[in-house]
């Protein structure tokens, strides 16, 4: 299996264009099956496919090896016996240090994580000028248009559109063998990533979203050699079958400075050879993909796609809420034999809006998957707290490189098996070492205000960025002593059972957009959704069988992550494992 090489940087394996995963177990790559040979690989099949076509129009999302991909289709073409003539959108962009200039204002100048989402659309990336000299003379010559855009110009043509997933546009920039949009060159990949975040992905989701009905092509270009595409009107009808039934999504996993190996050690196929494996991006859909399986070949597509095509079926009764955004995510925090994380908090509402643009924030739960040896968290500050003194100890350990006595200042509380610790945002919060935390939250994932790290380095041996000032204009400090054991720490409350199960609610705090519930049987449950979206996962037992209302049928393994949406209307799951399953739910208020 593939794992670092000269454009790709990452000890996580490439995944592979087919399937050899055997069911029974977490899969980490979780495939919605299609009929047979609805899946295609490689060069030769396509450039079949246009041996008739007059015009191609290749747009696609950054990160992709356009012209990797046009050399190799070109040598396709040219075994069938067509002469094409190429033509670069990219040579139509605005000078990079125009572009510099343009998108600086949401960049937040000196700020290494945090910018603010731009505005802007794909077409302000481009000179009208050079676009409309780009637009080709059309002749008995088949035309190719190629790179991100290549759709602006208009043309009537086959429109094929290349894919990368989020986690393999990172590898890629941790190698140096991509820039961001419009720019001259690869950046230090911390500053590549604030920049896709917070430009390339917004204006380039905007694009797909607009052409995304348009589509007659869709590939899957994260393996250079071996592209996987298959006809646009079957990834639609996909999606939408996808959209009222279930679905899980591709989970992906990072080492951290604090990581554990709980996931190291319960999760087979990963590359063993790492540090740690801090976290599992189990569903943080601006970053997770979907994958498609025909005849044992494998498609990703970006989550995004389904929410562009479908969100109204998928979101149900808080679609006008959210829109395209998919609100809730799921993920895994590793600290088994790990570290602690840092003392942090996110950001509360209105900071949110005002300075990042985001429409909502990061309101997160802790749900404890797992433990062994007295495993804590951090929540809530003590008793006596003096913000002023808080402050001051925070300031002088990043100046002097001293230790904080934190739980002076911080409440630390045992966390055991099946516990929910409540985060709203401006909460002082952590978890300890020792855990496996399934955190239940809203979507936003990368607004964390670091206030200390126990003066450790991050894996590429440099600190970790802490915001203290950020921190104190978000904390509540009265969050605090019996506050915290009456208000933060959800209490289960049995509100149904029938034969074979019993259903508990676990309420979250008043100022989190979604709620928690919590299965246990040993039989069969049946569920209506009521119109909502429901998140689950199986944090108890081996193994459940879901069927939904429309014939759909999948297996889910313990520690799995999957998604029903509303528009599925009911399903029920059974109970293969042959003892007591617990499954956690969430959803929309």
């Amino acid at each position: 299996m593939t794992t670092n090489t000269h454009w790709r940087k990452s000890e996580q394996y490439l995944m592979l264009s087919s399937t050899t995963q055997k069911g029974g177990c977490y899969d980490i790559y979780p495939a919605f099956h299609l009929p047979e040979n609805l899946l295609f690989v490689g060069f030769e099949s396509l450039a079949q496919k246009f041996v008739s076509s007059k015009i191609l129009v290749i747009d696609g999302f950054i990160g992709v090896f356009f012209e990797d991909f046009r050399e190799k289709l070109d040598a396709e073409l040219t075994k069938q016996g067509i002469d094409a003539e190429w033509i670069d959108l990219g040579k139509s962009y605005k000078e990079a240090s125009d572009i510099e200039e343009l998108i600086a204002p949401f960049l937040g100048g000196d700020d290494p994580i945090f910018g603010k989402r731009t505005t802007l659309s794909l077409l302000d990336f481009f000179n009208a000028e050079k676009l409309a000299e780009t637009k080709p003379v059309l002749n008995k010559k088949l035309k190719i248009v190629y790179g991100c855009g290549a759709s602006l110009l208009g043309l009537q043509g086959t429109l094929i559109y290349l894919d990368v997933p989020k986690n393999e546009i990172q590898f890629r920039s941790r190698a140096g063998s991509i820039a961001n949009l419009g720019a001259a060159h690869a950046n230090d990949p911390k500053s590549m990533y604030k920049r896709f975040y917070f430009v390339d992905w917004v204006v380039l989701n905007k694009h797909k979203q607009d052409i995304l009905p348009q589509i007659d092509i869709f590939i899957d270009a994260q393996r250079p050699e071996e592209p996987v595409w298959l006809d646009g009107n079957v990834f639609r009808n996909t999606i939408k079958i996808m959209a009222e039934n279930v679905f899980r999504v591709r989970p992906w996993f990072e080492p951290g400075a604090w990581g554990g190996n709980w996931i190291k050690e319960h999760i087979a196929g990963l590359n063993k050879n790492v540090p740690n494996y801090a976290w599992s991006f189990e569903l943080i859909v601006p970053e997770n993909g979907l994958l498609l399986e025909s005849s044992g070949k494998l498609l990703e597509f970006s989550f995004d796609c389904l929410m562009f095509l479908e969100g109204k079926s998928v979101l149900g009764d808080c679609y006008e809420q959210f829109g395209n955004e998919f609100p809730i995510r799921f993920d895994f925090l590793d600290t088994f034999d790990g570290g602690n994380l840092s003392i942090q908090c996110h950001p509360r509402l209105e900071y949110m809006n005002k300075h990042f643009g985001e429409k909502f924030t990061q309101e997160e739960t802790y749900y404890i998957l797992d433990t062994k040896d007295n495993a804590d968290v951090y929540l809530g500050f003590q008793d006596d707290i003096e913000p002023k003194i808080f402050r001051s100890a925070l300031e002088k350990s990043f100046r002097d490189s001293e230790p904080v006595e934190i739980e002076k200042f911080v409440l630390k509380h045992k966390a055991s098996k099946h516990d929910l610790f409540l985060i709203p945002p401006g909460t002082i919060h952590g978890s300890g070492t020792n855990n496996l935390v399934l955190e239940i939250s809203s979507t936003p994932y990368i607004f964390t205000f670091k206030m200390y790290d126990w003066l450790r380095l991050d894996l590429d041996g440099k600190p970790r960025p802490i915001n203290i000032n950020r921190g104190m204009d978000n904390l509540y400090f009265d969050r605090k002593g019996d506050y915290v054991t009456r208000n933060l720490i959800s209490k289960p409350v049995k509100i149904d059972e029938g034969n074979h199960w019993v259903l508990y609610h676990l309420p979250t705090h008043e100022n989190h957009l979604y709620d928690v519930y919590r299965y246990h049987f040993t039989g069969e449950i049946e569920i209506e959704t009521l119109n909502k979206c429901h998140v689950l996962s199986l944090v108890e037992g081996s193994r459940i069988e879901l069927y939904t209302k429309n014939g759909i049928r999948q297996r889910f393994a313990y520690a799995e992550t999957f998604v029903v949406p509303a528009a599925a209307k009911s399903y029920r799951i059974s109970n293969l494992s042959g003892s007591e399953a617990i499954l956690v739910m969430a959803f929309v208020k």
